[in-house]
């Protein structure tokens, strides 16, 4: 059995999608936990909701966390409401097409920016928490194109790499202060963010390309997710857990 009781997770892109899921079921694990949201207040507050029903504390923020100073005052505000960070999910991100002969410089910016400088950022505005308490621990959603590149999508691939090697980076610095640093790479799972690809795609197709013979769903993510938040994983770091339903073996 999963325990999470006594922490509190902030997790960066926590309105929707596997940011939310993973929010529900650190909920449901005994967590208190503080969502960060950009726009969707409606769904933040949802979330926020069902945690509570749960029996725990939830909160939200806005910010960007792309943006100087966010990332700092959002969790120093979550910290004085729910207490000290003991767990970081960095979730949020931008998924969009680029060809190469299209892409801008504007469209690559803007993907490293949220992808890469905002998973920055953040893990940067936790660690001091989590120095305080000992120990913590810092999940990041990479992606599997992350690990293998992806037509069109270039630069989101490109961020999901850099995000790899951040973590690995993160994980050889941090280790000393008992903080743990690990990725989970989702392949193909059905988000508001990945619904318009598929759309495009046609989902019995891609989801062929599993051998578990269907697309992924956010709770397959925040499973792992939560695993890694947990004392059950407390002698893993440095790692990417890729959650894909063996499409990697399908190449």
């Amino acid at each position: 059995m999963i325990d999470l009781s006594g922490q509190h997770i902030f997790i960066a892109g926590g309105s929707r999608g596997i940011g939310a899921a993973a929010a529900r079921m650190a909920a449901k694990a005994g967590a208190d936990v503080t969502i960060n949201y950009l726009s969707h207040r409606d769904a933040a507050d949802k979330v926020v909701a069902d945690i509570e029903a749960m029996g725990r504390r939830g909160y939200a923020v806005q910010g960007d966390i792309s943006q100087d100073g966010v990332a700092k005052t959002m969790m120093a505000d979550a910290v004085a409401h729910l207490g000290n960070i003991t767990g970081l999910v960095v979730s949020a991100g931008v998924f969009e097409a680029g060809p190469i002969d299209e892409m801008t410089a504007e469209f690559w910016d803007k993907t490293m920016g949220v992808n890469v400088r905002g998973t920055f950022l953040c893990v940067q505005a936790a660690v001091p928490y989590m120095r305080d308490n000992g120990k913590g621990s810092i999940v990041i959603y990479t992606s599997t194109a992350g690990q293998r590149g992806s037509a069109v999508y270039s630069a989101y691939a490109t961020s999901k790499g850099a995000q790899i090697m951040f973590m690995r980076s993160m994980a050889l610095e941090l280790g000393a202060d008992k903080i743990r640093c690990n990725c989970v790479a989702p392949a193909w799972t059905e988000t508001d963010m990945a619904a318009p690809s598929l759309d495009a795609l046609g989902r019995e197709d891609v989801a062929k390309g599993f051998v578990l013979g269907r697309i992924g769903l956010p709770d397959d993510i925040a499973g792992a997710t939560v695993y890694l938040l947990s004392p059950l994983a407390q002698f893993v770091t440095g790692m990417t857990l890729t959650v894909d339903g063996g499409m990697d073996m399908r190449g």
